[in-house]
């Protein structure tokens, strides 16, 4: 579902947009995950895919602003999305690594910049396999 159609998040957690505090993130999704009964497996990937996200977002961001994470819970998924103040227009690099690593793991991925904002998505569902380009 775009960002743009989403109700409030469940859950929102702001961090300085620096790489040092992605590993917050990282364990945050995984708790997440754990408490809708996410296989081993499936936290681990979404753990990743995390990762990766904030791999592509945060050489955007603008100086002194925050990583902004929302995640949408219902039972059987959960949809994070991954957001900075772009420092510049930003056009998502489809062709990195870190995009292929996040669209292989997660069920949905899209990437979005607009209003001086980029933001990476994804979504798990527990047992789905990740999707193609």
């Amino acid at each position: 579902m775009p960002a743009k159609q989403r109700t409030r998040a469940d859950v929102e957690l702001r961090l300085p947009a620096d790489s040092a505090y992605v590993s917050v993130l990282r364990t945050t999704t995984a708790g997440l995950a754990a408490r809708l009964d996410f296989p081993i497996d499936d936290i681990e990937d979404l753990r990743i895919a995390v990762g990766e996200a904030s791999a592509m977002v945060l050489p955007e961001a603008a100086d002194d602003t925050d990583l902004t994470c929302c995640f949408y819970m219902s039972a059987g998924s959960l949809t994070v999305e991954v957001t900075v103040e772009a420092a510049d227009p930003v056009s998502p690099d489809y062709d990195s690594f870190a995009w292929q690593v996040l669209s292989t793991l997660a069920t949905r991925a899209e990437a979005e910049s607009s209003d001086g904002r980029f933001s990476v998505s994804l979504s798990m569902e527990p047992g789905e396999p990740g999707f193609g380009p």
